[in-house]
């Protein structure tokens, strides 16, 4: 009996790929060029190879049995991984000093990006990094098809094409217009902003930063009103100016935007994650140095002298 495990010729899985998507292999044939029956035999191959069956069969249709399903559900990132060396590769060969290229989304400043490449620089001192700000939904799409090696966003959980680390938290800070009545402040608490509008870049359930937000103003007991900011894409602090909202920053305390807007401490020091997002099974010295040098956890912080915490 042979014991060696099972392996995956990636030519037929991509065969079956496009059977299990027509349904057909008559339309998976067409889709790929080739004849009925040179589909029919790579599918009976790598049943063979698997030795299991991946498709039932009645008359000219299949559906996917158990067996089928698992591999269809992993034969995506399969297919892209070896699809993302085999680029690498030639990238490599043509060339030799490409750039690492990460995304951010306006959550994320260019300067905070910068910090978090620190590990990789020290790592990979002749590595090139290109540094672009995207929207979440293109950051991810941008990912997911290679065109950025790394993005990075506030989040925790990574959406379910991609894999995910969170690398770091950041402490959040108030951006208060000048003429705001708590701008002259020090320090002030959670439950004294969301007296005001909370302003966020989407609306509730459309964005996990934006439900992140909610939910450390709902540790602190209170639940402010929304304002969805209409600018898009500009720096977090100048969502407010013009406003009697408040918004979350990570802009350290003092004056900003040419003095129109106030970055207040806020007592308790709430913090926000930074999230790291890549292709599954693909590899990249860069990442790893950045993984290796990440600081996934909550950092003590403690609450300025001049203000009392929200609990």
């Amino acid at each position: 009996m042979d014991s060696r495990p099972p392996t995956v010729n990636l030519a037929r899985l991509s065969h079956f790929v496009a059977v299990a998507e027509s349904g057909s292999m008559t339309a998976a044939a067409a889709d790929l060029h080739l004849t009925q029956q040179a589909v029919s035999s790579s599918i009976r191959r790598l049943e063979r190879e698997l030795g299991v069956s991946v498709f039932t069969r009645s008359g000219r249709r299949v559906a996917l049995t158990p067996a089928g399903r698992t591999l269809r559900d992993g034969s995506a990132a399969v297919l892209a991984a070896a699809q993302d060396l085999a680029r690498s590769t030639v990238a490599t060969a043509r060339e030799p000093h490409r750039p690492f290229v990460v995304a951010h989304t306006p959550a994320i400043t260019a300067d905070e990006v910068f910090l978090a490449m620190d590990a990789v620089r020290a790592g990979c001192p002749d590595l090139p990094i290109e540094v672009h700000q995207a929207y979440p939904a293109d950051m991810t799409d941008g990912v997911a098809s290679g065109r950025f090696d790394l993005g990075l966003r506030r989040g925790v959980v990574p959406p379910t094409r991609l894999a995910g680390a969170v690398i770091s938290y950041d402490v959040l800070h108030a951006a208060l217009a000048a003429e705001h009545p708590l701008a002259d402040r020090a320090v002030v608490t959670i439950r004294e902003l969301s007296e005001y509008p909370l302003t966020v870049w989407a609306p509730p359930g459309a964005s996990f930063y934006t439900d992140y937000l909610l939910s450390v103003c709902r540790r602190a007991g209170t639940d402010p009103r929304i304002r969805v900011n209409t600018v898009q894409g500009t720096t977090p602090a100048t969502a407010v100016v013009g406003t009697d909202s408040f918004a979350f920053v990570t802009q350290q305390p003092g004056s900003a935007v040419g003095g129109r807007v106030r970055i207040v401490a806020i007592a308790g020091a709430p913090q926000a994650p930074v999230q790291a997002l890549w292709r599954e099974h693909t590899v990249s010295e860069a990442r790893r140095v950045l993984l290796e040098g990440a600081t996934p956890t909550l950092p003590p912080v403690r609450s300025p002298d001049s203000g009392h915490p929200d609990q």
